[in-house]
């Protein structure tokens, strides 16, 4: 916490919040490596502490529980977001409930309010609090051979989103026996955060394996699994190409427009479909291309989509001289004001 709010932290009462019953520390237990059983558990715990407040400012959707099934009617929920990506779970009729949504630009507003029915009046535009701590970070390479391209492969955890269960391997192997280039590979942070992977939106249930051992043994291969690394934009500023599905990493990678590469694990029909916009962005392939021809024909055609990239970039970001977060936290205190 303090790397992110520094001495401000200093200011604000942190509170770790807990589960105070048997039968939550039960249900925690029994499913929480199939679901985020503990996140529900603590909302239902802990309704006394949330009563207290008049405004509650959240990044993740669970939170409307306190006022959909726990009667706190009188909490104001102000949703931050989390990502600026294309998928439809991004645009659900639940974002509607939020008294308040801070998005990133004028493509999440649109959308929000031509998919979910939100109140034009309840979104604010305010861009990417995430670029003002990050985007011009820069770590040292952590491969032998720096000067190799260095490709990042960040897959999503969703089993019939993501290209991991029918394409990773190929991806991993190919660059493994490739002397071409360096490879992250830094999937969402729940892609093995449990045994199995379980999706709401689409509705999914898949077991996880780890990926073999000679992966993480090998010098020109980086693995990480979940650390802050795979959230602070460390790999995307850091690789030459991005290889990946459906993560809104890509948007936070085109920060600095680069060669991308997309993996249609699936066989969807993408071309008219708003949540694969990104996918216009680079080259798209199926299952049992040749992976390095690919990454090799993203390099060789990425003037060609340059164009595209930064059409998307602006439309998925609103960007001033004036700090995001800085923007967020007015249009909060707006809010608050005229309500």
């Amino acid at each position: 916490m303090r790397d992110l709010a520094g001495a401000a932290v200093d200011r604000c009462e942190v509170v770790r919040l807990g589960l105070k019953s048997a039968l939550s520390r039960g249900f925690e237990a029994t499913l929480d490596g199939l679901i985020p059983a503990r996140k529900l558990a603590v909302y239902r715990d802990n309704l006394d502490f949330f009563r207290r407040f008049g405004t509650l400012v959240v990044s993740e959707k669970t939170s409307l529980l306190l006022k959909s099934r726990y009667g706190l009617k009188h909490l104001r929920i102000v949703h931050t977001r989390h990502g600026a990506g294309d998928r439809a779970i991004g645009f659900g009729r639940e974002s509607a409930e939020f008294d308040l949504v801070l998005v990133s630009g004028p493509k999440v507003a649109r959308r929000l309010v031509a998919e979910a029915g939100l109140d034009p009046r309840r979104v604010a535009v305010v861009g990417y609090a995430k670029f003002d701590l990050y985007a011009g970070q820069r770590q040292p390479s952590p491969f032998p051979d720096p000067a190799r391209p260095v490709v990042l492969y960040a897959p999503h955890p969703s089993p019939r989103l993501s290209s991991w269960y029918r394409m990773g391997q190929d991806v991993l192997d190919a660059v493994y026996e490739s002397d071409r280039y360096n490879l992250i590979f830094a999937p969402h942070v729940m892609l093995f955060a449990r045994p199995w992977t379980v999706t709401i939106a689409p509705p999914a249930i898949r077991r996880v394996h780890q990926p073999h051992r000679r992966y993480l043994e090998a010098p020109h291969i980086h693995v990480d699994l979940g650390s802050p690394a795979s959230t602070d934009m460390t790999y995307t500023n850091m690789a030459d190409v991005y290889v990946g599905d459906v993560s809104s990493q890509i948007y936070e990678f085109l920060h600095r427009p680069r060669p991308c590469l997309h993996l249609n694990a699936h066989d969807v029909a993408w071309q008219d479909d708003p949540n694969y916009t990104h996918w216009r962005t680079g080259p798209v392939i199926q299952t049992r291309d040749d992976i390095i021809a690919a990454v090799d024909r993203a390099i060789a055609t990425h003037d060609d989509y340059l164009p595209v990239q930064r059409e998307l970039f602006a439309d998925t970001f609103s960007l001033t001289e004036e700090p995001s977060a800085k923007r967020a936290a007015r249009a909060i205190v707006d809010f608050l004001e005229r309500d």
